[in-house]
């Protein structure tokens, strides 16, 4: 990264992005992890006994695309269907003390999409999830719509659809927002999943990672950036989107639109890359919002998330962290 990118990316984090208003649309979830350690096997069964000692909830999810923005200083709107349970009410807490707008969350299922984890010192052991992957209501879905008309009335930078499959992101609401948005010649950003992205037809950005743009095109994609931008333009011709941006794991990230760029990973130690996708569609798209050039914007959000990954688990990387870590580079 050279000095003037530098200087551009401190000036959109000192002066800028405070300005910036953002609406994340997706599947909200509540990630709770449990901490303990393994010293005996139980006597009722042969499974290990975990004596919990320290438990943590965080954001998941599109929640945790909005945590993002928040620490970076934006202005966040998110917009979800959770239910009227305890995790439910854990995760508004949680929203409403991080400073997003929860205007947009509305209680549409029997349970909060929630994801327990329960470690034994630094091992995962076991994974437990409360979900509903049903399609939202159509009450719901035209409930969230109408909150939606009137976010984007406040004046919008920039829109991000996260989608986990997990019902919230239906082909009619995601057109919906995709539309509403342009409108207002607003961007739209697209974390997108599985392979059905018809739904996501005219989103301005969309960012797969190389194994998701392969399935979309039923093929096996080698991690080689003259395959890619082949799949890029065929994935730019069929959904009608205006660029692709793929992220490349260890050969960094590339966007393929009007022009090409491809910036190389950050040397990093690599602790957990869990979240690390939220945080580069979190940067990238308070910085486009903010006119804030296409390269410098790729850098920005290649750079947040090689801290990202240096964290143990899912974790927001805050405006500070990013401006002390550019004047150390």
């Amino acid at each position: 990264m050279d000095a003037s990118t530098r200087a551009e990316i401190r000036e959109f984090l000192e002066n800028k992005v405070h300005d910036c208003k953002v609406l994340v649309i997706g599947d909200v979830m509540l990630d709770r992890y449990f901490y303990g350690n393994v010293t005996r096997i139980s006597p009722e069964a042969p499974v290990p006994v975990n004596c919990i000692e320290k438990k943590k909830d965080t954001l998941g999810g599109a929640a945790n695309v909005a945590h993002n923005l928040a620490r970076l200083g934006c202005q966040v709107y998110l917009s979800g269907v959770i239910g009227d349970d305890h995790h439910g009410r854990l995760l508004m807490r949680k929203l409403e003390k991080r400073g997003i707008h929860t205007d947009g969350i509305i209680c549409g299922r029997e349970k909060t999409t929630t994801k327990v984890r329960v470690l034994g010192g630094h091992q995962q052991m076991m994974r437990l999830d409360f979900e509903e992957t049903d399609s939202i209501e159509d009450s719901a879905a035209k409930q969230l719509q109408a909150v939606i008309d009137k976010i984007t009335e406040t004046g919008l930078d920039a829109v991000i659809i996260s989608d986990y499959g997990k019902g919230m992101c239906t082909d009619e609401m995601c057109q919906y927002v995709i539309k509403k948005a342009q409108t207002e010649d607003v961007p739209v950003f697209v974390d997108p999943k599985g392979d059905k992205w018809g739904k996501y037809r005219g989103a301005s950005y969309i960012t797969p990672n190389v194994k998701e743009a392969g399935a979309v095109l039923n093929c096996r994609l080698a991690n080689d950036t003259e395959v890619l931008r082949k799949a890029a333009e065929e994935i730019k011709k069929r959904y009608a989107v205006d660029s692709v941006m793929i992220t490349r794991s260890e050969k960094g990230i590339s966007v393929f639109g009007r022009s090409e760029i491809t910036i190389p990973t950050v040397a990093q130690e690599v602790f957990d890359v869990s979240g690390a996708g939220d945080t580069v569609i979190s940067c990238f798209a308070a910085a486009i919002g903010m006119k804030v050039y296409l390269q410098a914007a790729i850098e920005f959000a290649n750079f947040a998330a090689g801290i990202e990954v240096g964290k143990v688990g899912t974790y927001a990387v805050s405006n500070e962290e990013i401006v002390v870590a550019l004047g150390n580079m």
